[in-house]
């Protein structure tokens, strides 16, 4: 692993010092280190391009008890309640072939992760522009599903240290193996300047699985409105999204949540024919963003929603990385979940407050009072969340930003034992970013 990692810095040195520092360089539509949707800038030259950047997030938690499941990081060890963590360091490569006449021809993107739990693979994918209407392109490798906003909104950019509970449960790792073809004028086009239309097809199964173990595949679709000023001072975007897919069913016992005697619980459906069927995955989502300009910089609102229905295990809410096998299946629960952000500087531009809430309901087809009921069989994957983040951002220079952030999570209370009341798993973050 060492020598590896030494040849890696070796390979990244000698690129370094290949790269011509003041190039004008194309910021990629689903550039996963920036914030999506920003389109093509600035292509004006006629040679090829490389880019070279990077981030790293070196921070400080507290958390109100030891050994918690956490959403704010990876979860803490047993008997660790504070830690120093390297949250994400990300170095990535961009490639930019020009063609004669000044158009883009291919990009090529490759970055990844290390830190002390590893080395990761994050974007591996290549992309091959359309140049005649400067309309289309196309997409192929590993890199984030076009669904929704947070779910591509980059961690470097991101007001909150961490995704929402919903989106990290629902689309885990963000990126997945697949192909897209984009719609995204990259000239002045009467009625398409501000669309933006992204259709893939994926594996389904994200980069945690070890390889795609089903011949399902998931369709990923957005449509978007690109940031339109509707007056001098106020910007909106908007966007619809769906995920079309399922997973092989592997075994004949489906799992979903109904009424027996009065009693809402967890029922089996063990028909033989189950097996060789698809268990559903559907997601429906929709998100819009609105800025508003000030005096001494911006208010900045988002929200985004997604409902729908979801093949998992027993005690998880994010997709199974392998078919399910003996008497286990899938559990289909209908799911919603949402996120709420008011973003406003402060003093000058350098300084943000932040307040963010966001709820996600795994099994919208139960309650509180159903889970740990005599008579029913609900888990915690069945609980209802709600976190209340306030953060403080300082954006001390072009290559440093300092976050604090206090994140307050609920549970819901139930009659399930360990969660009869509110679990004590808050934590508060100190991070400092810096990136090039």
């Amino acid at each position: 692993m060492r020598k590896h990692l030494i040849k890696s810095l070796v390979f990244v040195i000698g690129l370094l010092y290949c790269t011509i520092s003041n190039a004008q360089f194309l910021m990629d539509m689903v550039d996963t280190t920036k914030e999506t949707g920003k389109g093509l800038l600035n292509i004006y030259k006629k040679f090829d391009h490389l880019k070279i950047s990077c981030y790293i997030q070196p921070q400080f938690q507290i958390a109100q008890s030891k050994g918690i499941p956490t959403f704010e990081g990876p979860d803490f060890n047993e008997e660790v309640n504070n830690r120093f963590l390297l949250r994400r360091s990300r170095l990535r490569f961009d490639y930019v072939h020009f063609e004669e006449n000044n158009t883009p021809g291919v990009q090529i993107a490759f970055q990844f992760d290390a830190n002390e739990r590893g080395f990761t693979l994050r974007d591996v994918w290549g992309r091959v522009f359309e140049n005649k209407y400067k309309l289309f392109s196309f997409t192929t490798g590993m890199f984030a599903r076009p669904f929704g906003y947070e779910t591509n909104l980059s961690s470097s950019v991101r007001e909150s240290p961490e995704r929402g509970r919903m989106n990290q449960l629902l689309m885990k790792s963000e990126r997945d193996l697949g192909a897209m073809i984009s719609l995204d004028a990259r000239k002045k086009i009467s009625g398409l300047q501000y669309l933006k239309v992204d259709l893939g097809l994926f594996n389904g199964q994200g980069i945690n699985a070890k390889g795609d173990f089903d011949n399902s595949k998931d369709v990923v679709a957005r449509v978007a409105l690109k940031p339109y000023k509707i007056s001098k001072n106020i910007t909106v975007s908007m966007g619809a999204s769906a995920l079309m897919g399922g997973l092989l069913q592997n075994t004949k016992y489906v799992y979903y949540t109904s009424l027996e005697n009065g009693i809402k619980k967890i029922l089996v459906d063990s028909a033989i024919d189950n097996k060789g069927k698809n268990a559903p995955r559907k997601y429906i989502g929709t998100d819009v963003q609105l800025k508003i300009k000030n005096r001494i910089g911006f208010t900045e609102l988002r929200a985004e929603f997604i409902a729908g229905k979801h093949a998992v295990l027993e005690n998880s809410n994010t997709t199974p990385t392998s078919l399910v096998t003996d008497k286990n299946g899938y559990y289909i629960r209908n799911f919603n979940g949402a996120y709420f952000y008011f973003i406003q500087n402060i003093f000058s531009q350098k300084h943000q407050l932040v307040v963010k809430y966001d709820w996600f309901d795994p099994n919208s087809r139960t309650s509180k009072k159903d889970i740990g009921k005599v008579g029913s069989n609900f888990n915690s994957a069945d609980i209802k969340y709600n976190t209340l983040g306030l953060g403080y951002i300082n954006h001390v220079s072009n290559n440093i930003k300092l976050t604090l952030y206090y994140a307050k999570v609920w549970n819901e209370k139930t009659q399930l034992t360990g969660y009869t009341k509110d679990v004590k798993d808050d934590v508060f973050t100190c991070r400092l970013q810096f990136w090039f």
